[in-house]
């Protein structure tokens, strides 16, 4: 897996998939299309302030509330490259890597962030980096097959690398 670089976007506790994609928006699989409403029920311009490859870094139980699927999908589609948080809800941790978004649990470094710094985060080594601030943070790697799940970008991709087919029916909402 590669590393992902980017500015970092702060959020606090129990950011629930509600106010990461709105239901109002919830209308489509299609990653750009939600991408360009992510993170609107807290911050109406996230999506055209966020630049490809920035890292959200969060407080506990991010992707809280409902198993809202598009709400990793709005992200990859406003062009996060990964989310680093205290802790995840469990049910947008497994949605997040079905998708290929990286997530990482780090504490410290959530502790420790302010909104711009400079991140750079290694998903396969769980390594994450605040280059502003000089700081580094250690989370466990994944297993190797869920590292795969994301570098192959989820878990519809895959599948079909695995079983060697192309005509398996996409569901990951990517247009790419």
């Amino acid at each position: 897996m590669n590393a992902i670089e980017g500015r970092a976007w702060k959020f606090g506790d129990n950011v629930d998939t509600d106010v990461i994609i709105p239901a109002r928006f919830c209308v489509t699989l299609d990653t750009h299309e939600l991408g360009l409403h992510a993170m609107a029920g807290l911050d109406e311009g996230f999506a055209t302030k966020v630049g490809r490859g920035d890292i959200v870094v969060a407080g506990a139980n991010f992707g809280c509330g409902s198993s809202r699927e598009t709400a990793p999908l709005a992200l990859l589609g406003a062009g996060v490259g990964a989310v680093v948080a205290v802790s995840f809800a469990r049910i947008f941790f497994r949605n997040a890597i079905n998708v290929g978004l990286p997530i990482i649990e780090a504490p410290s470094a959530f502790a420790e962030c302010e909104e711009g710094n400079l991140f750079r985060i290694d998903p396969g080594a769980g390594a994450v980096t605040n280059v502003t601030m000089g700081r580094s943070y250690q989370a466990p790697p994944f297993p190797t097959e869920i590292r795969q799940i994301i570098a192959s970008g989820g878990l519809v991709p895959y599948v079909r690398r695995r079983l060697g087919k192309t005509s398996v029916l996409d569901l990951s909402g990517s247009h790419e």
